[in-house]
């Protein structure tokens, strides 16, 4: 079975820094990783071929800085990359991103399945996974912590407030995949010295069939109005108590006088 892994290469969250007036994220001069849950998705790709046979793609759209990622993969153990990197792609929100990544495994064509990370640690939505089933009209099944396919049905795993649900559905499907499922296998000898030489495959929109309209700031539905570091409120009450039953009979004492017990 063939797999896509749409993967999101991210600035460190201690380094992020935004443009004044656009609040645009820079990425210039910003150290950049793979996203954690983007792993996830690929080391579920990866278990997947080893059983089924196939091939697996990682997709990311992103500036030429973000083939670091590609590569990173690729050594991971994917067998091919494909960059969508275009000056038109920049500012693209959630929905214009999903449009880019949904046209361009149609484009590609041949996939049984589409990974995704669950949610992105700079933007933090999870919109994008099932953005992408819905332009695919694919069925989809989001926050996966384990999922296997037989007879090209898939069957995953997820928790919800109940306990875990068991859900079924027919290939093709989109999954997100959490940081629960199987930790990312560390990239081989062999795959890095692959990831080096291998050839990643650069598409523009035009190259996918989109238009300028269709994404950046034209093709999308939401612009960053704003941003901000929420305030400090040093309002807590702070209990020290060596002794854990005289700690929490002051516990009960503060907040019976506060009114809230």
């Amino acid at each position: 079975m063939n797999v896509a892994v749409c993967i999101k290469q991210v600035p460190a969250v201690s380094e992020i820094k935004l443009e004044k007036g656009t609040n645009r994220m820079l990425r210039e001069d910003v150290p950049a990783v793979v996203n954690l849950c983007d792993k996830n998705a690929l080391e579920e790709a990866l278990r997947l071929r080893e059983k089924h046979g196939g091939r697996v793609t990682v997709l990311t759209m992103g500036p030429p800085q973000a083939e670091e990622a590609l590569r990173e993969c690729v050594g991971m153990g994917a067998d091919e990359a494909v960059l969508l990197c275009d000056d038109a792609l920049q500012g693209s929100d959630t929905l214009a991103t999903s449009r880019v990544l949904a046209a361009a495994v149609e484009k590609l064509g041949g996939y049984d399945l589409v990974l995704c990370g669950k949610q992105a640690s700079d933007g933090d939505t999870g919109q994008v996974g099932p953005g992408i089933a819905e332009r695919l009209d694919w069925a989809q099944v989001t926050y996966v912590n384990r999922l296997k396919v037989e007879d090209y049905v898939l069957t995953a795993e997820r928790e919800n407030r109940d306990g875990v649900e068991i859900l079924q559905t027919a290939l093709p499907t989109v999954c997100t995949i959490t940081e629960k499922a199987h930790a990312p296998r560390h990239p081989s000898i062999k795959g890095k010295m692959k990831s080096k030489s291998v050839e990643i495959r650069t598409l523009s929109a035009e190259d996918i069939g989109l238009t300028p309209d269709d994404v950046g700031f034209k093709g999308s539905a939401t612009q960053v109005a704003g941003t901000f570091s929420p305030a400090v409120l040093d309002t807590g009450v702070r209990i020290d108590a060596k002794d854990g039953q005289k700690g929490a009979k002051v516990l009960f004492e503060t907040l019976e006088s506060l009114g809230v017990w």
